[in-house]
């Protein structure tokens, strides 16, 4: 984009898939190195208070590209990867469309995971190109999609067993890139649409999720060589995130090529907490995984309390918001659309966003914009306000029974929830209590009266929540 022509910013948002809050170096990883993370945290700031809008990833991305809490963009669980699995509905904006209406040029390079349909994929949804898989997870290296294997699946009224397919799409046309290492090749064809988007006059919306590091645990021995010495379920994490984070470099240094850099708001964010699914073993074991790390925080991926949704953040733009900044204030996913509508000028005022603009909380020391943020996955729910942090039914391992019936935390004193402080607060339980029943309740009426009747053969697209794949 040439600058003089239009002052408005690009946009990079990079989404890591099931990266723990303890799993980049600036987030405290003793035994990993992020240097290209690192230094983008440097360039801008580090939230130590990032949030997700879910525990697990459709909803999670749905929320982040929407504005929107999962329940009112229509996904409020994980999706199945079956060609005929619907996802997010064409009703709903996403910041691709709402920034194509203001001229911009939307690509997407990675992982989708909202819907298979064609109304529900990346072109019906605002992006003019994509290149990436639309299920849930792939193989690195084939890019099959192996979760439908042995399952159900209706078609077209006909109920079949589901085999593994291959998933790998260059707009709406399917690829093969056997045997190139996903990771590598998301980063490959990122940094090569960067130098194409940053030529055009228009500016650009350039959205990479990223497969890793969820499973299946795969990286070449190049990764891995550093981190031999790690434990080995340590030391394949450590491999794929630093494969990610080489690939990062790369699409910045492209920015920096291309002199985008200064006026590019990047988010870095992952999508939920880390995974403990046995899945994540390749040799069989049924146990859970511990390669992944919440850091201090209690829970992983499918739990509500802060490891499942508190996530490592990162947001640069250097024109506008100043370096070197570590920044606590409670935001979230949801917080992107309307901050970047905001920052290019355009109305939000005839959208629905559950999101805040924060851009004076990254630009202006401001303190965060949310009175409460609200949360919900199967039976459980939580909600923050303040320093109060109120969870409802929460499970620590997903598939089991909940901890506490009401878990009361003080997060500014007690970020790792280690001690229940429901009894010494009843007045606070029952004021956060009100308004998470209230806000749940809202979000029960609106799923059964419009987005339910719209996506057929529910139980078959669609995992129970709190359900490991």
């Amino acid at each position: 984009m040439n600058p003089s022509h239009d002052p408005r910013p690009n946009v990079l948002v990079i989404v890591a898939d099931d990266l723990g809050y303890g799993d980049l170096s600036c987030m405290g990883a003793a035994d990993l190195h992020t240097p290209h993370l690192d230094e983008l945290a440097a360039s801008g700031a580090l939230l130590t208070s990032w949030y997700s809008n879910s525990p697990v990833c459709s909803p999670s991305r749905a929320s982040l590209l929407t504005g929107r809490y999962p329940g009112n963009a229509g996904v409020r669980s994980i999706l199945q990867g079956y060609r005929t699995t619907p996802g997010l509905q064409p009703s709903v904006p996403t910041l691709a469309s709402l920034l194509h209406q203001h001229h911009y040029n939307t690509e997407l390079v990675g992982k989708w995971h909202l819907g298979l349909t064609a109304e529900s994929r990346p072109s019906a949804h605002g992006f003019d190109k994509s290149f990436g898989h639309l299920a849930g997870a792939v193989d690195y290296f084939s890019h099959i999609h192996y979760s439908p294997n042995n399952r159900r699946v209706t078609m077209n009224g006909q109920t079949y067993i589901g085999t593994p397919l291959h998933d790998l799409w260059e707009d709406d046309n399917e690829v093969h890139h056997d045997g190139e290492y996903l990771t590598d090749l998301v980063g490959r064809r990122a940094t090569e649409a960067v130098h194409r988007l940053a030529k055009e006059q228009d500016p650009f919306f350039l959205y990479v999720p990223f497969n890793a590091p969820h499973y299946p645990m795969h990286a070449p021995e190049k990764y891995k060589e550093p981190f031999r010495h790690l434990p080995p379920q340590r030391m394949i994490m450590a491999a794929m995130i630093a494969a990610m984070d080489t690939a990062i470099g790369q699409i910045i240094h492209a920015l920096d090529d291309e002199g985008a850099r200064e006026n590019t708001f990047v988010l870095f964010m992952s999508d939920n907490g880390p995974s403990r699914e046995i899945r994540n073993w390749l040799d069989g074991t049924q146990r859970s995984y511990d390669g992944g790390t919440a850091g201090p925080l209690k829970g992983h991926k499918f739990s509500l309390f802060e490891g499942g949704i508190r996530v490592p953040g990162i947001i640069s733009w250097p024109a506008r918001i100043p370096a070197g900044q570590t920044i606590g204030e409670p935001l979230a996913a949801m917080d992107l659309v309307p901050t970047l509508l905001t920052a290019i000028g355009a109305q939000t005022g005839g959208l629905e966003l559950d999101g805040s603009d924060i851009l004076d909380t990254l630009a202006g020391g401001g303190t965060s914009p949310h009175d409460c943020i609200f949360w919900e996955q199967g039976e459980q729910t939580a909600v923050r306000r303040g320093q109060w942090k109120l969870v409802l039914r929460g499970q620590l391992v997903e598939e089991e029974v909940a901890q506490d019936e009401v878990f009361l935390s003080n997060l500014a004193v007690d970020p790792g929830e280690t001690t229940n402080l429901a009894e010494a607060h009843p007045q606070v339980v029952a004021e956060l209590r009100l308004a998470l029943e209230t806000w749940k309740a809202e979000i029960e009426r609106r799923w059964t009266a419009e987005w339910l009747p719209s996506i057929p053969d529910y139980d078959v697209h669609v995992f129970p929540a709190g359900v490991s794949k």
